[in-house]
């Protein structure tokens, strides 16, 4: 009945292709699969860059398979540590591990994926979601994104 976007965004809020899954479904599994879909033009040609420097996520993208996922791939992962994974990890003492690194000042930067969600939606195909087929939603997803990143190369 309900359908959510999972997308990842640079740092100007423009949108990365996007997964629609259905409203019920989790958001952390998605993660790995919209970070593999990210591909950056290099401006000297060559490979397209597919690992960020940097990954901001709120904590519902804390899993230990995602942080050991962006370990592996040498990304920064800024993502706050759950309340009761805290308590989990202190209660355990010395076995419970070394705190995760988490940069404040960083996951301010957050606020992208915020803004880019509100340039998302500006368009009523987009937040009304009235499209029955997930082709179609996903379509119009994408013309949004492209109307997005044309916009900001070319502002006026």
């Amino acid at each position: 009945m309900t359908s959510k976007i999972h997308y990842a965004c640079d740092g100007k809020a423009r949108p990365f292709p996007a997964i629609v899954t259905a409203g019920q479904d989790g958001d952390s599994p998605q993660f790995i699969p919209v970070l593999e879909r990210v591909r950056v033009r290099r401006s000297r040609g060559g490979a397209p860059r597919s690992r960020p420097t940097a990954v901001a996520a709120d904590m519902a993208y804390g899993s230990r398979e995602n942080r050991a996922y962006l370990r592996r791939r040498k990304i920064k992962a800024v993502i706050p540590e759950k309340a009761d994974y805290q308590a989990n990890r202190l209660r355990k003492g010395r076995k419970g591990g070394r705190p995760i690194s988490f940069d404040a000042q960083e996951y301010k930067r957050r606020n992208l994926i915020e803004r880019c969600n509100q340039k998302l939606k500006s368009w009523r195909g987009i937040a009304t979601r009235y499209d029955k087929l997930p082709a179609m939603f996903e379509g119009g997803i994408a013309l949004v994104s492209t109307r997005i990143w044309l916009q900001s190369l070319c502002p006026g």
